[in-house]
């Protein structure tokens, strides 16, 4: 494999020796690219001496002119790690003032970018704009890490570890197609429970954990979707390539989804919304009386529904049905009443099948009457199922 390692000017560029030294171990032919302020972290001898080849710094150098266009039609991969806030503005918006900018804009391979920087920056909106229009370029975000910044502050914004790094695009290019399916789409997804309150203390709700949903959110990104999850409560940490919304009862889900609904290519609605919540909520804990306590309920929103209804001819919507009998004739009557383009099944009576496992059993029924059935799987390797479908239909879309 030939590695284009494209490093700017983070504390971050001291983990790209590790990196280059994998890479080569692995028989990779490494070349490396360096901004200017790259080269204040670590030393172009260090990166010179792992890979066995010059690294360049500027378009022209002594030894004359470094050929920006053949450098991008040579390597199977660039990779940018670390990628600055900085950097990443730059590629986004085509600024060529450095031989990695050059090169990016001159690729004809896959294009993978590792973020680094402080957790603010990470967070701020214009950072997060330059990712997606990245990704609406069909380049690959390698998911940001958790932990201690160089600020000292804890959260978001770490680069990955080069053994993470390097999985992330061995696994991409080892896909059958190099440019991501789904890039320039942009995905709904919702996912675990709903939690409907009492009182300040207790709730109605069910067993979801927001696995299977998560993972679908995942997989979308990964085949370059602009994804929104909004997500019920649930301990999940999605990954930071995916726009979180949290919200706790079916009222907020709603709200969340009505407001980016007709904005959105695809929709997936894999949340277990509760169908109803109390009439009222009590504003202190409610006692107990010893004799029976008796609540009125009211339905909630069908957000499936309601939003089917708003559903423009190039939306994509995908439905889950999760039955204890008639399965099938239940899920086809409940694609119909909601205008899904096809609903994923799974059902109670499937062991380790349904809340909280890790994984799955599904089939999936369209509208035609056809079907697909899988055996029981990982839920992520389901989510692979599940997106691969929206893939083919929304090819066809």
């Amino acid at each position: 494999m030939r590695i284009l390692l494209g490093i700017s000017g983070s504390i971050a560029a001291y983990k790209t020796a590790q990196l280059t030294r994998l890479w080569v171990k692995q028989s990779a032919e490494v070349r490396v690219l360096m901004t200017p302020a790259a080269t204040e972290f670590i030393s172009p001898l260090t990166l010179s001496t792992l890979s066995k080849h010059p690294v360049l710094t500027e378009v022209q150098s002594e030894t004359g002119w470094n050929n920006h266009v053949e450098l991008g039609l040579w390597a199977d991969a660039l990779i940018i790690a670390p990628a600055t806030a900085n950097t990443l503005a730059r590629l986004a918006n085509g600024i060529c003032d450095s031989i990695l900018s050059a090169v990016f804009l001159s690729a004809r391979c896959p294009v993978f970018v590792a973020p680094a920087m402080d957790l603010d920056m990470w967070k701020h909106p214009a950072t997060q704009h330059n990712i997606q229009r990245l990704q609406q370029f069909g380049v690959h975000v390698i998911p940001v890490g958790v932990g201690e910044l160089a600020s000292g502050l804890i959260g978001e914004g770490r680069m990955a570890e080069p053994e993470e790094i390097i999985s992330f695009v061995t696994e991409a290019l080892q896909e059958p197609s190099s440019r991501q399916p789904l890039a320039g789409k942009r995905a709904l997804v919702t996912a675990g429970p709903t939690q409907e309150p009492i009182d300040p203390v207790r709730f109605i709700g069910n067993n979801s954990s927001g696995k299977m949903g998560v993972a679908i959110a995942e997989e979308l990104a990964r085949q370059g979707a602009q994804v929104t999850l909004v997500l019920g409560p649930s301990a999940l940490v999605p990954s930071t390539a995916i726009h979180t919304i949290r919200v706790q009862t079916a009222a907020e889900m709603y709200s969340a989804c009505s407001a980016i609904f007709q904005e959105m290519d695809i929709s997936v609605f894999a949340a277990a919304v509760a169908d109803y919540r109390p009439k009222t909520v009590a504003s202190q804990k409610i006692k107990k009386s010893g004799t029976e306590m008796h609540i009125d309920l009211v339905p909630n929103v069908d957000i499936a529904a309601t939003l089917g209804q708003q559903k423009q001819a190039h939306q994509l919507s995908v439905g889950f049905a999760l039955e204890t009998n008639e399965e099938e004739q239940n899920a086809l009557s409940k694609l119909q009443r909601k205008g899904f383009d096809f609903i994923v099944l799974n059902s109670t009576r499937d062991a380790q099948a349904t809340f909280g496992f890790d994984t799955n059993k599904i089939t999936i029924l369209a509208p035609d009457g056809s079907k697909k059935e899988f055996p029981l799987k990982s839920k992520l390797d389901v989510a692979k199922d599940i997106v691969e479908e929206i893939c083919i239909r929304s090819a066809n879309h």
